[in-house]
């Protein structure tokens, strides 16, 4: 290719990437204001409902975390909110799951709120996630029920916030986000562009906003009224989702809930992983159901990850002149949106020159999930396998 034909190359890639990393910053900066912080003061209050504190079902659906299933679990006895109760589910476990949470159900830290449920075998067209959030809500008596993860922990008044909100914006899902605890640099490298791509993908300031299709759910703080929760379906309409936190987020914005997304601080936290490594593996079971288990879509996400991610960086180098302007701007957009993401997580603005070492990884991931998925036929999480065609058949 010739210099020209170059340079004229270099100018059009340029251009597209500054224009759609400027528009997503310029989008963040006016957005993410509106983005709520419950671990402000004015949060620190009781929930305003004409009857009280309403009662809140927690229910946290384990499989093999004895490692991490006491210490969360302590943390929920301790909240600081005088109406709740704690389900937790033993998901047919093989190590102590089941008998630590049995041991601290009678134990006096309990004080009567934690209840257990063990399941033995699977039913048949649910995942086991899925299943056992099901079960537990099935004999949850709450007017809010909150699904939560084996290895989330609960600041004290993290509840008592989220409700004070919830019922203040009269939402009827509110998702909290987690703090990210976070002991090497390969995780930190990961997170930052999760949370990127995540910014990118998913605008959190905009899920308020009834006329968009953004929505939002996660694992670790999903809490919903039990009448709504009830008229989307429960968790039998997500029975086989891999992805269902996101997922409820999407039936409930779709029946025209109010959804609402917030901050918190360290109100909850928690080690998604160990290393680098352990979030490739972490996301590797994801990754292909985030693409509707579609090849052809997988390749073209895989390629657009990687020209949108990698491109400015390769770009400022290869491009000559005027022509590394655009790279240019689309790199400082890029800094921008870490420096931004710095502010609400303990990754520092710097590791925005790390961006392309994230950015090869989760490609890395994307086409690793799909060749592993497509050549075992489908998913094995947890010691289950779930089939390609099922998996497909039955996804939201």
């Amino acid at each position: 290719m010739t210099y020209f034909h170059w340079a004229t190359f270099h100018w059009i890639a340029g251009i597209i990437l500054a224009v759609v990393w400027f528009t997503r910053l310029l989008d963040a900066a006016l957005g993410m204001h509106k983005v709520g912080d419950i671990s402000r003061p004015e949060w620190n209050r009781k929930p305003a409902t004409p009857i009280g504190n309403p009662r809140v079902s927690v229910i946290v659906p384990a499989r093999n975390e004895e490692e991490h299933i006491e210490p969360a679990l302590t943390t929920l006895l301790n909240l600081d909110y005088d109406n709740y109760e704690v389900i937790a589910v033993d998901d047919r476990s093989n190590d102590r799951t089941g008998e630590v949470m049995d041991r601290l159900g009678v134990s006096p830290k309990s004080r009567g709120r934690l209840r257990v449920i063990h399941i033995g075998q699977l039913a048949q067209g649910w995942l086991g996630k899925a299943h056992a959030m099901w079960s537990a809500a099935n004999q949850a008596s709450g007017d809010w029920l909150l699904f939560t993860d084996a290895d989330v922990h609960f600041r004290s008044d993290a509840l008592t916030r989220a409700l004070a909100y919830a019922e203040a914006e009269s939402a009827d899902h509110l998702v909290l986000f987690p703090r990210m605890i976070m002991k090497s640099v390969g995780e930190r490298i990961m997170i930052a562009f999760f949370q990127t791509l995540f910014v990118f993908g998913h605008r959190p300031w905009k899920v308020a906003d009834p006329k968009t299709k953004d929505h939002m759910g996660v694992g670790a703080f999903n809490l919903i009224r039990r009448r709504v929760y009830d008229a989307v379906g429960t968790y039998q309409a997500l029975r086989f989702e891999v992805l269902d936190d996101m997922k409820l987020g999407k039936i409930v914005k779709e029946a025209g809930y109010a959804q609402r997304n917030v901050y918190g601080a360290n109100l909850i936290s928690l080690r998604w992983a160990k290393g680098a490594l352990g979030m490739v593996n972490n996301l590797t079971k994801n990754s292909f159901a985030i693409m509707s288990f579609q090849w052809w879509r997988t390749l073209l996400s895989a390629f657009a990850l990687a020209f949108l991610n990698l491109m400015p960086f390769f770009g400022i180098w290869l491009a000559h002149g005027w022509a590394r302007l655009p790279y240019s701007l689309a790199l400082a957009s890029i800094f921008g949106i870490y420096v931004g993401m710095s502010q609400e997580s303990d990754v520092p603005a710097y590791y925005f020159v790390l961006h392309p070492v994230g950015s090869a990884l989760f490609v890395y991931i994307m086409l690793r999930s799909m060749t592993l998925t497509l050549i075992r036929g489908g998913v094995e999480w947890r010691g289950t396998f779930y089939s390609l065609d099922e998996l497909r058949r039955k996804m939201v």
